[in-house]
């Protein structure tokens, strides 16, 4: 895979650099922009943001592997975050996970053989007061049930 930032991503990231005081504020900004263009972050992905802020590849590294929100390795088409911080677990995410794992056929942390299907932990979305949450890809769905997530699953399905 070729991991050189698109022109679009280059120019995207020097937007975001205008809006912090120095280039390695926009580091996290800057990654989820190498995150949309290739869908998870490589070590070339990580090296080619640093390189264009002109920061340490061991910041970004850094920024990656301390935020769970960035992905180290690649993903199915649907990515379901189950949060699982302390509202969450005490609304049910520990069960939602369960149902996930048995309805897709998939543990959390892999892959359906399908290519589809992800889950993961995440430690927290900060919707609290809408607990338990997902998030898959860049949408939150909040106040789950079993039949919330039948009908999520059921619409992706088809897709």
């Amino acid at each position: 895979m070729d991991w050189t930032l698109s022109e679009a991503s280059k120019q995207a990231i020097a937007e975001e650099a205008t809006k912090y005081p120095t280039r390695r504020s926009a580091l996290m900004p800057a990654l989820h922009i190498a995150q949309r263009q290739f869908g998870w972050l490589s070590e070339a992905a990580i090296e080619a943001v640093a390189k264009e802020l002109g920061v340490p590849v061991a910041d970004a590294q850094g920024v990656v592997t301390f935020y769970t929100m960035y992905r180290t390795k690649p993903v199915g088409r649907y990515h379901i975050q189950v949060c699982q911080n302390l509202s969450c677990s005490l609304m049910g995410a520990e069960g939602l996970i369960g149902y996930l794992e048995k309805k897709l056929g998939v543990k959390c942390g892999e892959t359906s053989p399908d290519g589809k299907f992800t889950i993961s932990r995440v430690e927290c979305l900060a919707a609290c007061g809408t607990a338990p949450v997902m998030q898959v890809n860049d949408t939150y769905y909040e106040k789950l049930t079993p039949q919330k997530v039948d009908d999520l699953v059921a619409g992706w399905a088809k897709s």
